[in-house]
């Protein structure tokens, strides 16, 4: 949720202690304009921060939808100072979202021209303070959320194999979740994946694995459990993985990789 305490932080590390830039009186129109093709995300959070210091959004696209360059995003109306004290964390905060949306909308378009049915997920990379920002961002753009944080699902990963075991780490979990609660296994072994899944796993994660590789371990599960090919994956490396014959194609470049969309904030007349 996008709650006061946290627009206000963001909001303070903007405008420090004295801010005397955006003096200007009136009331004034604003737009977000792009300035480049993508897909728009985080119009939300941008919208929360124009509310949160009395400027109205008076027109606004919906997240995920695609835009040319030029295209008005959103637009508001207020006092002219509370309009430019607001612009620039707005701006970041939708120019981020909309990066992570456009590229992850590129990922999305690679897998299903090869097969419809692989998901795009993110991951856990994502930037402390910003994850609800960054995983709408990608719902947006087309892809899966994953787990959005530790409570979600348990995913065994090496160090907890090098702890205790394959099999003794899934029946460690399994004794402690609820039965709703899923467990993905990680393994960097083609090996690996069918003695994950007979332990128990409902997931096995083909970690760091080439295409080829990959498409080896899929073959070794059996059609019950769900496999998720991740580890380094990027936009021109994805139509490879959808062809392994993978569920899910798990990415964090989604998030950390992903470019700002370039977006212009313009007040006055158009």
């Amino acid at each position: 949720m996008l709650g006061p305490e946290r627009i206000e932080r963001w909001l303070a590390e903007d405008l420090g202690h004295h801010d005397v830039t955006n003096e200007v009186p009136g009331r004034t129109t604003g737009r977000f304009v792009a300035k480049e093709p993508g897909v728009v995300a985080g119009l939300d959070a941008a919208a929360a921060v124009f509310d949160y210091l009395g400027v109205a959004v008076t027109e606004r696209l919906d997240d995920g939808t695609s835009v040319d360059s030029g295209e008005v995003v959103l637009r508001t109306e207020g006092p002219a100072k509370a309009t430019l004290r607001a612009e620039r964390t707005a701006v970041n905060l939708a120019g981020h979202a909309a990066g992570i949306a456009t590229r992850t909308r590129r990922a999305v378009h690679a897998a299903h021209e090869v097969d419809e049915d692989v998901r795009i997920a993110g991951t856990r990379k994502t930037t402390p303070g910003l994850r609800g920002v960054e995983k709408r961002a990608i719902v947006a753009g087309g892809g899966d959320t994953h787990r959005l944080d530790l409570s979600h699902m348990v995913m065994v990963k090496d160090n907890h194999v090098a702890e205790l075991g394959l099999e003794g780490a899934v029946d460690h979990f399994r004794e402690r979740v609820s039965f709703t609660t899923k467990i993905e296994v990680e393994v960097e072994d083609p090996d690996r994946a069918p003695r994950a899944a007979a332990a128990g796993a409902d997931i096995v994660m083909l970690d760091n694995m080439d295409p080829a590789t990959t498409e080896d371990a899929v073959e070794r599960l059996p059609e019950a459990t769900l496999a998720e090919a991740s580890g380094g994956i990027t936009v021109s490396d994805v139509p490879a993985y959808a062809a392994t014959g993978v569920n899910v194609i798990s990415m964090g470049s989604l998030t950390h990789s992903a470019s700002s969309l370039d977006l212009s904030f313009r007040t006055g007349d158009e």
